[in-house]
Order: structure tokens, then sequence, then C-alpha cells
């Protein structure tokens, strides 16, 4: 795995914060009996492995508080985790018109993916402002906060967000359910920011196949960009539209030699379909006609964290300007 360690500028050029997939690889292995499944003892075993890389209240709330002047700052919730260091924000357009439809964009739903969270962030600074008077934005661009600075997938009590939309079992997924439902019915467009990783496959994988006592099932990690659309209701034009307007700044991920991509059929190039709502998944919170989940590859020795970071702003404006054109 590359170390994708970096520090780099926001946007604005006024502060800067840590593009970083590390984590402690592998320090489950240890954690309780193989073939059985993680009870309250193990869980806690490994939240107490979980140790601080990055800072949250340094490197993504003030990024949030700075644009206030453009968009409206709204706190929907804190982690129980430690309400103090853990409010969870998201931003609204501050000229939010009734009758315009709405955009969301959601990153940090897994706290590792580093572009989700400064790729929503980078799209506001940069992007959105010229989409006023056409659509309205909504971005909760951190939702996991205690994921994003222990560099993890999971919440801390072992609990993925992005498989709990639908029971609410993680009190991230919960939070932002509660937020979301008084525009549920204005979105017209959701883009969820993701990216997969060495790490998906060194860690996080395995330590799935660990907790739930399952065997680990070794497959590959797709190099460069790629969407998920919804198998219940998917938008082949749409997903096309973005795939295109991101090839020009990052390379797409061909399929494997069975046409698959982390084990999914490839319907058009750097496309694959999930059930959103089946899997209890960020991009099936609301009745969108148009949703994606993106999935950047930072590790990848063809692409940097900039361009990461370019991709999803492109994502997003490609989603934005696909609708703006029907």
């Amino acid at each position: 795995m590359r170390d994708r360690r970096a520090t780099i500028r926001s946007a604005d050029n006024n502060m800067d914060f840590t593009f970083d997939t590390m984590t402690n690889a592998k320090t489950f292995l240890d954690i309780g009996t193989v073939g059985t499944p993680w009870g309250t003892a193990e869980k806690a075993q490994w939240r107490a492995r979980q140790t601080v890389k990055r800072r949250y209240g340094d490197e993504v709330l003030p990024r949030i508080h700075a644009l206030a002047a453009r968009f409206e700052v709204l706190e929907y919730g804190r982690l129980a985790e430690d309400p103090v260091r853990y409010p969870l924000f998201a931003l609204k357009s501050r000229d939010w018109r009734e009758g315009l439809p709405a955009v969301l964009v959601t990153g940090g739903v897994h706290g590792y993916e580093t572009s989700g969270v400064h790729g929503a962030l980078y799209f506001l600074e940069t992007e959105a402002s010229n989409y006023a008077g056409h659509v309205n934005f909504l971005v909760a661009p951190c939702i996991s906060p205690w994921a994003y600075e222990t560099i993890q997938r999971w919440n801390p009590q072992a609990v993925d967000p992005n498989r709990s939309f639908g029971n609410r079992a993680a009190q991230e997924s919960a939070a932002l359910l509660d937020f979301i439902a008084p525009y549920r019915a204005q979105v017209a467009v959701h883009v969820d920011l993701h990216e997969t990783t060495d790490t998906d496959e060194s860690e996080f994988r395995p330590a799935l196949a660990a907790r739930d006592g399952k065997p680990f099932e070794p497959g590959t990690i797709p190099d460069g960009f790629y969407l998920v659309d919804d198998k219940a209701s998917p938008q082949t034009a749409f997903q096309n539209a973005i795939i295109t307007a991101v090839a020009q700044v990052t390379h797409i991920a061909p399929a494997d030699t069975e046409g698959r991509l982390i084990g999914s059929p490839v319907v058009t190039p750097g496309v694959i379909e999930y059930p959103f709502r089946e899997l209890g998944l960020c991009a099936g919170i609301t009745d969108a006609k148009f949703k994606t989940t993106t999935e950047v590859y930072p590790d990848s020795p063809r692409t940097s964290p900039e361009e990461c970071l370019q991709a999803q702003s492109v994502a997003v404006r490609a989603a934005v300007e696909f609708l703006l054109a029907g």
C-alpha cells in the first residue's frame, strides 16, 4: 500500500488538512475466537486500540465555519462518544428557495475516506456559487467525525454507518436521517462521496469477517474512480455523465477479467449497482431520482490527493449540470 499521508491546503488557502488512509492495519487479528462473532467484550477491545491520528476540530470544523458567510451552518447533533469534540454540521444554501430542486452532498460516512470529507468542502469553496438561484444545496461533509480522527470505517461501537441507514444502528446514521427528514421530498440529486482504498482489502474487509465470525475471502481493489448506481432505480445516463466528466481529471477503473469491480458486474464503464435501501446505504436516504455513490482510489500511483479532491468535486458538478440540463 502506498503511504497516502500528505498535508495539503484548503481551496481558499487558509488552512491545512491531512490526506491520510493509513490505519492500524491488522490489529484486530488476535481479538476473540476465529469463527465466532464478536460480542461486547471483543468490540470494546477493538475500540481500545483505536487512536487519534488527525483532528476533526483542526482540519474540518474551521473549513465548515469559514463558509458561514455563504451557507447556513446547521448543527444537527453531537456524537455520544464526546459531545463537545464531535458536533455534527451540515451546510445549507443561504439563498434557499422553495420550488428549486435540492442537491444533497454527503461525505465522511466512512471517516477514513478523506477525499469524501474534503471533496464536499472543496466543492462548496470552489463551485457551488456558480449555481446560486438554480439549485438549493444541502451538504453534510463529515458524518462520522470520530472515524475521521481515528481513520476508521466503523464507528466507536464497531458498527458500519453505511450499512445502518435502514436500521439506525449507528448514531451517525440516525442523526443524519433525522436531520434530512424535512428536506427529503425536495432532494432531486444525492451524491454520496466515498473512497475505495488498499486498506479496504488489508484491514477493513478482514476486520468485518473477524467481527462477524465469517471466513475472509480475498478480493481486489479497482485502480481508478468508479460509481455505484441504485439497483432498484438505475439512472444510466446520469451515471455516464459523471464518469465522462471525472475522466477529464482522473482515470476510470477498468473492469477486472470477469467484467466486475469489487465483485459486482460492470453495467457501463466505471459503473456498478447496489440495492441502496436494502443494504442501508447513505445514498438511499431520499427519494431523489438521481443518486450515486462515488468511489475514488487514493492509493493509485496514477493519482494524487489534489486530484482525488478534484474528482469528487467534478462528480458533484456533473451531477448538478445533468439535473439542470434536463
